[in-house]
Parts: structure tokens; C-alpha cells; sequence
């Protein structure tokens, strides 16, 4: 019997870079999965790298606020990969919600950074967090982090790595200026930029290019230069001239629904120089969660 049939499939939820993911019953185990179909049809040298990651890194994960791999299936020219379902990504309950309140705002952010501080703590960057790379259980209020294509893992021994990551209007300023030394505070910069998403229900930063992005990144939180972003100028893409001198601009105007200490955790969190910009860890700490 094809193992597949262990699945009853319902419905497509989504298509990805890799492959679609349907919404399945498990008949052995009585859940709702979902799973992700990955075509290998066109792939003469076996599984796409980014897959394997995916699976390597997954695999080792446990922690209540990322998605749980329940199981790698390879049939055919198919490969399955068998995901805990949640009921929706975080990009349509925002859509869904006229506001969300500030205590469901808290509790959401806490669990992306307790789920990204797991990540790290085990050598694990994600490079691609955004709205639609998070799912939620609204029954419980969970939020988990997912698609892990990709992420990777990190050690100075393997550095450089590629820049052509994260979303657009997630990638944090040291990527779109043609940084390949990185480390953690990439996705901390997403982090930030989903948080002030949660606020306002759409981005902060909404680039249309990648210098663009910087433009727009730039007007906000002032423009960069060897003063409050020592070693800039090394980037490969830094050029002044395309950049107007601009001062920082007061943040707490373009999030008029935040209160002040969550203003003060959001810059913290969009730092420009990507050395001075707050961990995972020391968020966690951030006056911000301790509000009654």
C-alpha cells in the first residue's frame, strides 16, 4: 500500500519556493497535518540543498513555539514532509484582526523570540522570519515559527554565507548593502520589523527594491555613516551618494498605537549597525514583557 494513503488530503493551503502543502487527515494517528509535496521531477541531483536543511535542522528542533516535523515521507519522484497543522499563518490573523490588543500583542512577540532564542542557542539562523513564516493555533494563541528552507546553520568556520535572503521588506540594512559576514542580529531585525507589522497591520519598510528598501529604511531611522555604524563603509554596496544625509526620525511616530516601552524594545530591535543591535536573550529581558 502506497504510504501516502495514510493521508487522507483536504485541501491545498499553500505553495512555496519547494513544493505545495495541503491541509491532511492522518487516519493512523487522528490529526489534522499538513504536508508539504516537494517535486524532485526536475531535480538530477536529488533533493534541493535547501530541503535537506530544512529536514537536518528540523529534525533536531523541539520547542513549543516552532513547527514540529512529524515525518519525512519519500515516494516516487515525491518527497513529503509531515508538519503539525496550525490554523493559519500570522499574515492573515492580522489581516483578520481590527487591532490586536496589547496583551495578545506581548504574548505573541515573547513566543517569536522564545522560538527564535531556541533557534540561536542551538546554532540555527533562520534568515527568512515574516508574517507568513509563522502560524498560529488560535484555539490556545499559539505562535510558531516555520519554514526553515532557509535556514542554516552557523559557525565561524563556514562564514561567508549568501545576502540573498530574507523577504524584502524583512531583510535587515547590513544584507541589502551586500553583507556575507553575519550572524544573529538578521533575524532580530525581522523580528522587529513583524513586531511594528503586529502594531500598525502592515510593514514598516515597504521597499520595492532593494535600494528603495534602503531609502525607506533610511528615512525612518536616519541614514547610516562610520560614526553610528562603524565599518559601513566596507560594505560592497555602500555608496553615500545614493543616500540623502538624514537624521533618525522620532519611531514612536510611525507606531502611534505603541506605548513608550515598546517603542524603546522596537528600536532597540531596528538598530541599523547590526553590532549594536539588541539579542534575542536580552529582548526577552526588555522592561516591554514586564508591563501588568
Amino acid at each position: 500500500m502506497n504510504q501516502i494513503d495514510e493521508y487522507e488530503i483536504i485541501e491545498k493551503i499553500g505553495q512555496g519556493a519547494y513544493g505545495q502543502v495541503f491541509k491532511a487527515w492522518d487516519r493512523a494517528n487522528n490529526v489534522m497535518v499538513a504536508l508539504k509535496m516537494i517535486s524532485m521531477e526536475n531535480e538530477n541531483e536529488g533533493v534541493p540543498v535547501n530541503v535537506i536543511r530544512e529536514i537536518s535542522i528540523l529534525r533536531e528542533m523541539q520547542h513549543p513555539n516552532i513547527v514540529s516535523l512529524r515525518d519525512v515521507k519519500h515516494i516516487g519522484k515525491h518527497l513529503f514532509l509531515v508538519f503539525e497543522y496550525l490554523d493559519m499563518d500570522f499574515k492573515k490573523y492580522i489581516d483578520s484582526c481590527t487591532d490586536i490588543a496589547q496583551r495578545p500583542l506581548m504574548t505573541f512577540l515573547h513566543q517569536i523570540l522564545c522560538g527564535l532564542a531556541y533557534c540561536h542557542s542551538n546554532g540555527v539562523l533562520h534568515r527568512d522570519l515574516k508574517p507568513h513564516n509563522l502560524l498560529v493555533d488560535c484555539s490556545t494563541g499559539t505562535i510558531k515559527l516555520a519554514d526553515f528552507g532557509l535556514a542554516r546553520l552557523f559557525c565561524n568556520s563556514i562564514r561567508p554565507y549568501t545576502n540573498q535572503v530574507v523577504t524584502l521588506k524583512y531583510r535587515p540594512p547590513e544584507l541589502l548593502l551586500g553583507s556575507r559576514d553575519y550572524l544573529t542580529a538578521v533575524d532580530v531585525w525581522s523580528v522587529g520589523c513583524i513586531f511594528a507589522e503586529m502594531v500598525n497591520r502592515k510593514p514598516l519598510f515597504p521597499g520595492k527594491s532593494e535600494i528603495d528598501q534602503l531609502r525607506v529604511i533610511f528615512s525612518i531611522m536616519g541614514s547610516p555613516d562610520e560614526d553610528n555604524w562603524p565599518g559601513i563603509t566596507s560594505l560592497t554596496y555602500y555608496q553615500p551618494v545614493n543616500f540623502p544625509e538624514l537624521p533618525p526620525k522620532d519611531l514612536a511616530t510611525f507606531v502611534p498605537d505603541l506605548d513608550p516601552v515598546g517603542v524603546d524594545l522596537l528600536s532597540k530591535m531596528l538598530c541599523l549597525d547590526p553590532n549594536k543591535r539588541i539579542t534575542v536573550e536580552n529582548a526577552l529581558e526588555h522592561e516591554y514583557f514586564k508591563i501588568d
